[in-house]
């Protein structure tokens, strides 16, 4: 099992918060998460292409390049492989394994379930040792079919995922089930209306993921104190000085404890 195999087996569930540049990724890093994955819509926004459409497999690439080397686990989002053709897929993830990434989110975005599995099977056929992470998007896009989401499950485990993602799936009997249908681990995606880390662990859950939410909270971020430095008033919340974010780089010496917040 790789190390980042047994973050899933552990005695709480996997928190993966989701980065979007190298900033964030060792921002993250130095506050103490051991494995950062990235988010596909912040890499897509932050290059100003969409999310889910297949657009963003260079900008992808060239993320999991420079992070790849970093004092982390990283796990790629990679959509839904950036292509149907499974061979293209799996050098993709070769690519990725290559650059230092141990893991792949691969998505179905409601597509044929033998296409995803095809995808599946090939990259675990050509990196044995890349955690795939199959996503199936039953509740992110559909109506959350019970059937269908067990019968897309099932046979992405049977193509070798190990482990299955569900997006949207926040009501704690539907995950409790899901749980109990499930031979790998499950992820969730953190909802901030959905249970909390505790309860989703005693659910069963065995990776949370923060997907886009980092992302669009900085963004916030960014519209509010530039709205309140307009009206007059001090900007609210913590901020990072101009030294802490130089360190992430390697700009100036910095303590390994991690950046110092400031309100300044």
């Amino acid at each position: 099992m790789t190390p980042f195999a047994a973050l899933h087996h552990a005695d709480a569930p996997l928190l993966l918060p989701n980065a979007w540049d190298h900033a964030s990724a060792f921002a993250l890093a130095a506050a103490g998460f051991e494995a950062v994955g990235t988010t596909s819509l912040g890499v897509a926004a932050a290059a100003g292409l969409p999310d889910g459409a297949a657009a963003t497999r260079d900008e992808t690439l060239g993320l999991a390049r420079r992070l790849g080397t970093g004092p982390f686990l990283l796990s790629v989002d990679a959509e839904g492989g950036f292509s149907d053709d499974p061979e293209r897929v799996a050098e993709l993830a070769r690519t990725l394994r290559a650059a230092g990434a141990v893991g792949v989110n691969l998505e179905d975005g409601l597509g044929a379930a033998e296409l995803h599995c095809a995808k599946i099977a090939a990259v675990k056929s050509a990196v044995p040792d890349l955690f795939v992470n199959a996503r199936t998007d039953t509740y992110w896009l559909g109506d959350g079919d019970r059937t269908d989401t067990l019968r897309r499950l099932d046979a992405y485990q049977q193509a070798g995922a190990d482990g299955v993602f569900v997006p949207g799936l926040t009501d704690p009997e539907r995950i409790a089930d899901l749980v109990r249908h499930t031979e790998v681990p499950l992820n969730v995606l953190h909802s901030p209306a959905g249970p909390t880390l505790d309860r989703l662990a005693d659910l069963g859950v065995r990776r949370v993921s923060l997907g886009s939410l980092l992302y669009r909270h900085a963004l916030g971020a960014a519209l509010e104190t530039a709205e309140s430095v307009r009206s007059g008033r001090r900007p609210r919340g913590a901020a990072p000085t101009y030294a802490d974010v130089q360190a992430l780089s390697g700009g100036v010496d910095r303590p390994s404890y991690g950046p110092v917040m400031s309100s300044a």
